[in-house]
């Protein structure tokens, strides 16, 4: 039976999940922020 692994603390859970919102945000911005820019044909 294999164990779970767990946190080591809430301070690195609170910032692993902060630091994945930051990424997922960054992601999303990115194709619009180039295409107000004049890279869409980039993109595509």
């Amino acid at each position: 039976m294999t164990t779970r692994s767990t946190w080591g603390s809430k301070l690195g859970f609170i910032l692993a999940a902060a630091g994945s919102a930051i990424g997922l945000g960054a992601i999303w911005k990115f194709p619009y922020v180039t295409a107000m820019n004049g890279g869409g044909v980039f993109i595509l």
